[in-house]
């Protein structure tokens, strides 16, 4: 399989790191966002909303949105539980992801750390932050109280919000007040076949 993606985006990263976990052969081909590579018509033909990551299976077929992928490669795994109420909880978390946590805490790293900021971005700047720690909020509470997301094992919901919220500094979140968060990471960090998200060598195929 490929994974089509930009090496610094968490979304991506999100389906790197399941890809270790399951020790799961893949190729990494890499796209330049900021330059525009993900709207040329041949990367449109993967995916015609023209945003990574994409997982391209063997014969061809392709499957966007991060969310999707890790449902999908996590079945019959342990990252995804059997038990009704615990994927409804699961699927809850990735949900947050998508809403409350990544258009937030990403958003804001990518400007600082890759788009820049324009005045619009800038305006919007103060608001994001706010809802950005908002998120890291409810992720706290939780976590104080349990050491992953749902079931007390790790889940693609860890895996989704992991993915932004250990670089979330780069974002100029400060996580230092976040000592649960901060456990949480690091017992993520110390998981066998454990990869960075700058890491673009880990089995490639």
């Amino acid at each position: 399989m490929i994974l089509h993606d930009y090496l610094p985006s968490g979304n991506g990263y999100k389906i790197r790191l399941l890809l270790n976990l399951l020790a799961q052969p893949f190729q990494l081909k890499h796209y330049d966002i900021v330059a525009g590579e993900s709207h040329t018509p041949e990367f449109l033909a993967l995916n015609a909303n023209g945003k990574i990551p994409v997982l391209q299976l063997d014969d061809g077929r392709c499957l966007a949105e991060s969310n999707a992928v890790l449902f999908y490669l996590a079945q019959g795994s342990q990252y995804w539980p059997t038990d009704p109420w615990q994927q409804a909880q699961v699927l809850k978390w990735m949900s947050f992801e998508q809403y409350s946590h990544e258009p937030n805490i990403a958003s804001v790293r990518f400007w600082l750390g890759h788009a820049g900021l324009n005045e619009t971005r800038r305006a919007q700047l103060a608001d994001k932050k706010r809802q950005g720690y908002a998120a890291l909020d409810v992720m706290e509470k939780h976590l104080s109280q349990h050491r992953y997301l749902v079931g007390e094992r790790l889940s693609i919901a860890d895996i989704a919000l992991y993915a932004y919220t250990h670089v979330a500094e780069e974002g100029a979140f400060s996580l230092a007040s976040y000592p649960a968060i901060q456990a949480w990471c690091k017992g993520i960090f110390q998981l066998d076949n454990y990869v960075s998200i700058d890491d673009e060598s880990a089995l490639l195929a």
